[in-house]
């Protein structure tokens, strides 16, 4: 299977794409030449990040039939001082919302999800420290 897209300049540092039928706009900061007009390309991998296991974690949860009140991923990451830059550092944090929630279960779908299904972890881990922690809230 191949995905393809196609990038697309508009002006400046902007640039459009299509992904899925959903149009995507980027744009870089002022100082470099852009306008703002929509995010960086480096945050959208941890965007993609955050997507890849948070489906993966709630397909799971919802297969362990797990009860829980809400789902949050929060994703940073740290760039290298030097060019090319990239994220050296990325930390995963799962917070999650519920009364007497399984914490085996969640453990065990945010292990499944890191080490096995979501493949954007997969490529980062390759090139990045990558750690996760799950914080549990009532």
């Amino acid at each position: 299977m191949e995905d393809k897209i196609l990038f697309e300049h508009v002006d400046g540092m902007a640039f459009k794409t299509e992904v899925d039928g959903h149009e995507l706009f980027f744009d870089a900061d002022e100082k470099v030449g852009g306008k703002d007009r929509g995010p960086k390309p480096k945050p959208m991998l941890l965007v993609s990040l955050a997507g890849c296991t948070g489906m993966d974690v709630v397909s799971l949860l919802n297969k362990m039939r797990v009860n829980y009140d809400d789902l949050k991923i929060e994703v940073s990451g740290e760039l290298t001082e030097e060019h090319p830059k990239y994220y050296h550092k990325i930390m995963v944090e799962y917070h999650i919302w519920g009364v007497n929630v399984d914490r085996s279960k969640v453990e065990k779908s945010v292990k499944l999800s890191q080490e096995r299904y979501c493949g954007v972890s997969l490529m980062l881990a390759k090139s990045s420290e990558l750690k996760y922690k799950i914080i549990y809230h009532t």
